[in-house]
């Protein structure tokens, strides 16, 4: 009895997924984010939050996936479009996805019919989500499960691909989150407009723009090279992620 609970418990840890951008990635947007707030967005969020930062709550999404009463969210955080098609010309999962999903928590907040409570968890929700979606393996494109199948060695330790974009290439810098967000930098005057502009459904067709890069492995075995070639993208990601995550807070508090 007590191998086949230990056997269950392997199955399930082998086969969850991985989770988008880590602790510190997601972090850091929520920084970003929080430098580019509104006044009344931050009134509006601090009576919501109460002294959580949208840095500490963007992992809470994540946190989660061990409460079974969540169990339906667990395909929130990603979606497959697959290369050439769109997202409308693309299967849709009867779950929903990430893009299905922003749209409407975003919609719902907009609305001003939700309860507090509700809207907290809307609001924690968006905040980890406009995260998954700006890591380009969150817009997957076949059936790697997001290049979780994908296996990889980083600096000759057995990962994935997927994991190497979640975490290794931010926590290999081993910059804290605060650091992180540092180094991201500011956007020009017409960066910031540029980026809030856009819609969901752009933010998700350019990470498919990235994935030739994403997925040039070589022979799999990753390292300085790969890193080199691959953090300006890394960077560039979570910068648009927190740019956007404010716009979407400031659009919905005005």
């Amino acid at each position: 009895m007590k191998n086949r609970i230990l056997l269950v418990a392997l199955i399930c840890i082998i086969t969850l997924p991985a989770l988008g951008w880590g602790v510190t990635g997601h972090r850091a947007i929520g920084l970003v984010a929080e430098q580019h707030l509104s006044n009344k967005a931050k009134k509006k969020l601090k009576a919501l939050l109460g002294q959580q930062s949208l840095a500490i709550v963007s992992t809470w999404m994540d946190e989660i996936r061990s409460d079974s009463t969540y169990n339906h969210t667990a395909d929130w955080h990603w979606v497959t479009i697959e290369t050439g098609k769109t997202y409308d010309e693309s299967p849709k999962n009867p779950n929903g996805d990430v893009i299905m999903t922003l749209e409407r928590l975003i919609a719902e907040l907009k609305s001003g019919k939700l309860d507090a409570k509700k809207q907290v968890e809307h609001l924690k929700m968006i905040v980890h989500l406009v995260g998954d979606i700006h890591q380009p393996l969150h817009v997957g494109c076949c059936d790697d499960r997001g290049g979780n199948s994908v296996k990889v060695k980083w600096f000759r330790n057995e990962t994935n691909l997927h994991t190497v974009w979640d975490s290794n290439l931010i926590d290999d810098t081993k910059l804290s989150y605060t650091e992180v967000a540092q180094a991201l930098g500011e956007p020009s005057k017409a960066e910031l407009a540029a980026w809030q502009k856009a819609s969901v459904r752009d933010w998700a067709n350019e990470s498919m723009s990235h994935r030739k890069q994403v997925y040039a492995v070589g022979d799999g075995n990753l390292s300085y090279k790969y890193s080199y070639k691959n953090m300006d993208l890394v960077k560039l990601r979570l910068l648009q992620a927190g740019i956007r995550l404010a716009g979407v807070l400031n659009q919905i508090y005005k």
